[in-house]
């Protein structure tokens, strides 16, 4: 049996439309859903000193009820043959999804909640899962019911080859083609070694390019043999390489990110792309770490 897709429920309306896309993905991967919500968190406000589920919290109750009852009724909508648990859980909403992610096949939740400030692009939930859950985190944003390819962000790395999987695996399972998009340019952190170095050196733009091609086509190798029902298209795109996804995220179904790509600081759990991308992107994107366990 497959591991649940598990959603996080608040109530709003970003929570409402991750729960529709993540009863389908549970009908793709011919799994269960299992609503999650947090009760205690920031989400919902208890009176000091008072037990869950106590005389005093029965108005909550009521109102968390209500929130998974309308929660289930949009899934049954979305996808009707799923089978759907739900789970109240007091603590943290990150805390509690980041629990749960341990024993899921995919975390969804939404790109914006009850809580947290409203100047802000995305809630820190969402932020925190893609650094920290053990599984591939699908955050709800962008236009309605995006259509067209899966994007893949594909940067060669190592530490990419699980987003490169999960991309693959998500094409097949939508019946959609895969768009790999590598963005190169000129100007290279790897052309210096140490400190004293320069920090950008111009390479002979031809070898360059053939290089960049090079380590696509290495990115992408055996997934094409593994997967050979999805439509794979590689492209190279020189540029900067946040804005060029972000504006071919435009016309895609899905974006598809490793959580943490070539350059950047290597103490940080989620890199500067995959954060743009959950920010900016014009549809959902999915975040796989490649150190899950």
């Amino acid at each position: 049996m497959v591991n649940p897709v598990v959603v996080g429920v608040d109530g709003s309306p970003s929570s409402l439309a991750a729960v529709e896309v993540a009863a389908r993905e549970a009908a793709l991967r011919g799994t269960e859903l299992r609503l999650v919500h947090a009760f205690g968190g920031p989400s919902v406000h208890m009176p000091p000193h008072v037990r869950p589920w106590s005389p005093a919290t029965a108005g909550l109750r009521e109102l968390v009820d209500g929130t998974l009852a309308e929660a289930e009724r949009r899934a049954r909508g979305a996808a009707p043959r799923v089978p759907i648990t739900r789970d109240v859980t007091v603590g943290e909403p990150v805390v509690v999804l980041e629990i749960e992610s341990r024993t899921a096949s995919l975390v969804v939740v939404g790109s914006r909640g009850l809580s947290g400030f409203g100047s802000l692009l995305l809630g820190s939930t969402g932020v925190h899962l893609a650094a920290h859950a053990r599984c591939p985190v699908l955050v709800v944003r962008g236009r309605p019911d995006p259509a067209g390819p899966v994007l893949l962000a594909a940067d060669g790395s190592p530490a990419g080859q699980a987003a490169v999987a999960f991309a693959f695996a998500e094409a097949s399972l939508r019946g959609a083609g895969l768009l790999a998009l590598h963005v190169w340019s000129t100007r290279t952190e790897r052309a210096y070694d140490g400190p004293a170095d320069p920090p950008f050196v111009t390479y002979d733009e031809g070898h360059l390019r053939d290089e960049e091609e090079h380590m696509l086509a290495a990115a992408l190798a055996g997934h094409r043999e593994r997967r050979p029902d999805v439509d794979v298209e590689s492209r190279l795109v020189r540029g900067r390489v946040r804005a060029a996804l972000i504006d071919a995220s435009g016309a895609a179904q899905l974006v598809v990110a490793g959580a943490r790509g070539r350059g950047g600081f290597k103490g940080l759990l989620l890199g500067s792309v995959s954060q743009a991308l959950l920010h900016h992107a014009h549809c959902p994107v999915a975040v796989v770490r490649s150190d899950p366990r």
